[in-house]
């Protein structure tokens, strides 16, 4: 058994400007930094010994943020922790895109159901990997959001419920079992508060 905790990168300018992101390799901006401090506090006490992140700069500066505030060795990448290709509604205001996509997918975007299997098959060579040792793993909003929905039947997240930025939702994954959800704070920690 693996227990792994799912931390969504910190805000980038794009976040905030609600644009639609995906595979765009856009950097945090500074509430994200500080959102990345407060994620790691958050994982503190929780015994991780070890980090991952998607191969895109947001992800890898949050994850390197909680590996130097919990003492832990640089981060690995996985590159089935990317963010979900959104073709060419990247870019766009997000009420734009569902404006002009009500289904969510743009023409040439990455269905949802691959990114899932991805995102799924990252988590099985993470946990491979780990073995008990706990392990974060830091991604984006849409392979969250697939792994909640695989963990939960569907159940989760609620229609219009956001994967917040820096947000931890922690997943029990064994290979016989598969993914199980263990806990999950979809709200972001304010920054400041």
């Amino acid at each position: 058994m693996t227990l792994l905790a799912l931390v969504r990168h910190g805000q980038t300018d794009w976040n905030f400007e609600l644009r639609i992101q995906g595979r765009t390799d856009i950097p945090l901006n500074d509430t994200g930094r500080a959102q990345a401090l407060l994620a790691a506090e958050t994982l503190r006490d929780g015994g991780w010994t070890r980090i991952t992140s998607s191969t895109l700069q947001r992800a890898k500066e949050t994850a390197q943020i909680i590996a130097d505030e919990l003492g832990l060795d640089a981060p690995d990448t996985h590159e089935g922790l990317v963010e979900r290709d959104y073709g060419v509604g990247e870019g766009s205001l997000v009420a734009d895109f569902h404006e002009r996509y009500p289904t969510g997918e743009a023409p040439d975007s990455e269905p949802v159901e691959k990114v899932a299997e991805r995102a799924l098959r990252a988590v099985s060579e993470v946990a491979d990997e780990a073995g008990d040792r706990p392990t974060i793993m830091v991604a984006h909003g849409g392979v969250i959001r697939a792994l909640l929905r695989i963990a939960t039947d569907g159940a989760l997240p609620r229609q219009g419920e956001r994967i917040e930025n820096a947000s931890v939702t922690v997943f029990r994954f064994t290979p016989e079992d598969g993914l199980t959800l263990e806990s999950s704070s979809l709200v972001t920690p304010e920054v400041g508060a």
